[in-house]
């Protein structure tokens, strides 16, 4: 295992940011002694010359990255793989947000199923606790197992630079006590990292180059790969702002960069790039509030943004329920178990039982801002065009300039499951379908 000690991150990330890339002088991020005087003494890629490399796969996830960004002419690098390789525009599962959508994209099961139902919620189950995008403890994310658990059982060795939920220790148990408590049991990728985002685009790429110039024997099979400045851009300043536009290019630079690392090493891989969701435009004039849905005396609001949910006062649920329920200007509410058929949510218990989605560009708040903004958030409709997430796979097992159909992104892991040599997987909400005339045959 490989985990970055927090000092030497500090480190590693002045010097990182201070050289140019000479491969291989910067070893990757929290590579330990041992693994670098190793490293240090594999012959270069010349000497695999002599057995060809077997492909590996890649899973590279681009928050935040609406299709339509392609179009922008600022892409180059990822222009020539969806060209060369298989496109589309994939729905996200329902919330159309982060973590809930990464963890179906490894897991193949929607929110209500594999249990990260949003970016913040509470579990009847840990009533002292509150998930956040920093939660680790295993019994958030035990419901469902991730791919790199799957091949990792299956002697299928993977590396994560990064992936929410892929530091996790899955299927261990959590043990509260002093300094935040301990896990025991559990298993991680062979190689990850702890997610911190002043780890640059250019140290991930690096990382990742590095894991795969180890000798066979020890090289990564799958890996993930992951970029959140565009979804950072869309926040501050919308789908449409030069600053969306300045970080499309930037990650466009790291695909590239990835490339060429792969191209000097001779590593043959089956490129699997997605985003988890897209982006629409906020603005402080399209504001829902809190007391235009409920009375406040009859209910606590507890997530607001392009979605809210409430839970009832105690002994105020019908009073709530009657003004609630039902189509608002610019929102529509439901008891969470009676939401539409078609988002599969509303049903884990982890759900707060009243749930108000906003229409899309509209956000629902306590109250009006207090200063005018021009933003951009997501977590509406999954099937409005705003939310639509980028698909493009290229590599040794893919067709070339195939353009498919939208589908679900419960299909991206058993198109995984396909190309890293695991079995169909049992029960879960998709399948490769979508991808059976695209392979190479």
């Amino acid at each position: 295992m490989t985990r970055l000690p927090l000092a030497a991150l500090a480190l590693t990330l002045l010097a990182g940011c201070a050289y140019p890339y000479t491969p291989p002088a910067l070893p990757p991020i929290g590579e330990s002694a041992a693994s670098a005087s190793a490293r240090a003494t594999t012959p270069r890629p010349a000497a695999d010359a002599v057995a060809p490399r077997a492909p590996v796969t890649i899973l590279v996830s681009i928050d935040g990255f609406r299709p339509d960004y392609l179009t922008r002419g600022l892409t180059p690098n990822l222009s020539r793989l969806a060209a060369e390789g298989v496109s589309a525009s994939m729905r996200p599962s329902f919330p159309s947000k982060t973590f809930p959508n990464h963890w179906t994209l490894v897991t193949g099961l929607v929110p209500d199923r594999h249990g990260i139902v949003a970016n913040g919620f509470t579990d009847p189950a840990h009533p002292d606790a509150r998930f956040t995008m920093a939660s680790d403890q295993p019994y958030w994310w035990n419901a469902a197992e991730p791919i790199w658990i799957t091949a990792e059982k299956a002697g299928i060795p993977t590396a994560t630079m990064f992936w929410p939920g892929s530091n996790v220790a899955w299927g261990g148990t959590f043990h509260p006590g002093d300094y935040g408590g301990t896990v025991t049991g559990g298993m991680r990728p062979h190689d990850w990292q702890q997610f911190n985002q002043n780890v640059t685009d250019r140290q991930r790429v690096d990382s990742i180059i590095d894991w795969l110039r180890r000798p066979a024997a020890s090289r990564p099979h799958f890996l993930t790969l992951y970029f959140d400045e565009v979804d950072s851009a869309g926040h501050d300043a919308g789908p449409d702002s030069p600053q969306v536009n300045a970080a499309v290019g930037k990650v466009d630079e790291a695909i590239g960069r990835l490339l060429a690392g792969l191209a000097e090493l001779g590593q043959p891989a089956n490129l699997v790039v997605v985003a988890d969701h897209g982006m629409a435009a906020t603005s402080s004039d399209r504001i829902v509030t809190e007391d235009s849905l409920v009375d406040p005396a009859d209910a606590v609001m507890t997530e607001d943004g392009p979605y809210a949910t409430f839970r009832a006062v105690p002994g105020h649920e019908a009073a709530l329920e009657h003004r609630l329920l039902g189509h608002h200007d610019h929102a529509d509410c439901w008891r969470s178990p009676a939401m539409p058929a078609r988002f599969h949510y509303g049903r884990n218990p982890r759900i707060p039982p009243y749930f108000c989605l906003a229409q899309t560009g509209w956000l629902i708040q306590a109250k009006r801002p207090d200063a005018p903004f021009a933003k951009g958030t997501h977590g509406y409709d999954n099937a409005d065009p705003a939310m639509a997430a980028l698909f493009i796979a290229q590599g040794p097992a893919f067709r070339s300039g195939v353009r498919l159909a939208p589908f679900d992104n419960v299909d991206v892991a058993p198109l995984l499951r396909d190309l890293i040599g695991l079995p169909a997987g049992r029960g879960l909400d998709g399948n490769d379908a979508p991808f059976r005339r695209v392979f190479k045959r």
